[in-house]
């Protein structure tokens, strides 16, 4: 797994083959891309996983890119604090779209 700089994807107008946001509670999505035979995650200018606040951010930060894929894998922690079952090993992938709303 590589590091992808957003610092590099944003002024070019790159082909993801695969776009994953993951989404986590609080409005904190991440994004896991795989360019080619290289895939990571999208990292900030101090070198950390770069947090997005929505997916309306998301979709207008990869904007400039196409996209042929792109998914959405939610983690929620309380289904097993509700007395749910666990969780299986295996997130559930959602398509997402990357469409800009008009």
């Amino acid at each position: 797994m590589i590091k992808f700089p957003y610092t590099n994807i944003e002024h070019a107008a790159w082909e993801i083959d695969y776009l994953e946001v993951q989404s986590y509670e609080m409005n904190v999505y991440l994004v896991y891309l795989t360019v080619g035979d290289k895939s990571g995650m999208v990292y900030d200018k101090l070198d950390k996983p770069m947090r997005f606040f929505s997916t309306g951010h998301i979709r207008e930060a990869f904007a400039h890119c196409t996209v042929k894929t792109a998914v959405m894998k939610h983690d929620s922690p309380y289904d097993e604090m509700i007395g749910n079952p666990p969780k299986s090993a295996e997130q559930m992938a959602l398509p997402f779209s990357m469409a800009l709303p008009y």
